[in-house]
């Protein structure tokens, strides 16, 4: 469709039509996007979908055709404005973090975890595998990967990959039991 909003065609198409929210949106979307951003909107894309969520259930009842449509959705779009700028200013101030200042010389949480994620206890149990059996546990269970994926990457069948990660899953069961056996 590339006609444009005009009061014929607001008057000729149906308030549920498609395509006359469609006209709406295309005639007045960069309008309200220009006038949010502008009016210091925090998140003007998102205030512009507000807008046209309020403005198209409405069309029915806006009369004055073209202009008053046009008056409603700015209307619409200026309260967003306001209460935008009410939220921003029960918000607390927001300031970009700067990497500069930080002195800190400890690990981030996120390293510390990091390091945690494969503790010297697993890597010592999955020693008593074959290369094989070990490669299928951290593709299947660490990585997360299906059968299907393990196998098309180590170049094996899905019965193979199975057989492989049963396998290594029993020896160590068995590890584990000589362990707690042997250990005092």
């Amino acid at each position: 469709m590339t006609e444009e909003l005009t009061d014929r065609v607001l008057l000729e198409l149906d308030a549920r039509d498609p395509e006359l929210f469609n006209l709406v949106y295309r005639s007045y979307a960069s309008q309200v996007l220009g006038y949010l951003t502008a009016r210091g909107v925090e998140d003007p894309e998102a205030a512009m979908q507000e807008v046209f969520l309020t403005v198209i259930p409405r069309i029915e009842g806006i009369t004055g055709g073209v202009n008053g449509l046009r008056t409603f959705i700015f209307s619409v779009a200026h309260a967003r404005m306001v209460d935008d700028r009410r939220r921003q200013q029960r918000s607390p101030l927001k300031v970009p973090f700067d990497a500069e200042p930080d002195v800190r010389r400890e690990p981030s949480a996120e390293a510390a975890a990091m390091a945690a994620l494969v503790p010297t206890e697993v890597a010592q149990l999955l020693e008593v595998l074959l290369d094989d059996q070990r490669e299928v546990l951290t593709l299947r269970i660490i990585a997360g990967l299906s059968v299907e994926q393990t196998a098309e990457i180590m170049g094996k069948s899905q019965g193979a990959i199975k057989q492989l990660q049963r396998r290594a899953l029993e020896k160590l069961r068995e590890s584990a039991a000589v362990k707690e056996y042997v250990a005092p």
